[in-house]
């Protein structure tokens, strides 16, 4: 197990996997539905990433509830979400566009943007 809580298994098979289910826990304990999104791996960390910045509905959603559940690459756990340090947006920038430029800059751009960088989030095994 990681420091951080991931086995190696399950940050290889998040980090590889094109998407990833994300859904944050409601007040009363229960998920919300899953929304797709895109994620990366640095080092022994998880990250996501709003593709329509701060004010996208799941995105709030997370920040409020601080919990979840994610799913991609058959891993299934419960997390955390927390806001990452800024030393570490520039290799998150550097991941998206290496895993995920073959989609084109348009696409890709929605993940890497000043206002994208602002809306990342760590996602903590619990």
């Amino acid at each position: 197990m990681d420091p951080n809580g991931w086995t190696p298994d399950e940050l290889t098979r998040v980090s590889r996997a094109t998407e990833l289910e994300l859904s944050s826990r409601r007040p009363d304990g229960s998920y919300r539905p899953y929304v797709t999104i895109w994620v990366v791996g640095i080092a022994d960390c998880l990250y996501v990433r709003s593709a329509y910045g701060l004010d996208n509905g799941w995105f709030q959603r997370a920040l409020k509830s601080g919990e979840g559940r994610i799913r991609a690459g058959g891993v299934e756990r419960d997390v955390s979400f927390e806001p990452p340090g800024p030393d570490v947006a520039e290799a998150i920038t550097a991941a998206y566009h290496s895993k995920y430029d073959r989609y084109g800059p348009s696409i890709v751009g929605t993940v890497v943007s000043t206002e994208a960088v602002k809306s990342t989030l760590r996602l903590v095994p619990r």
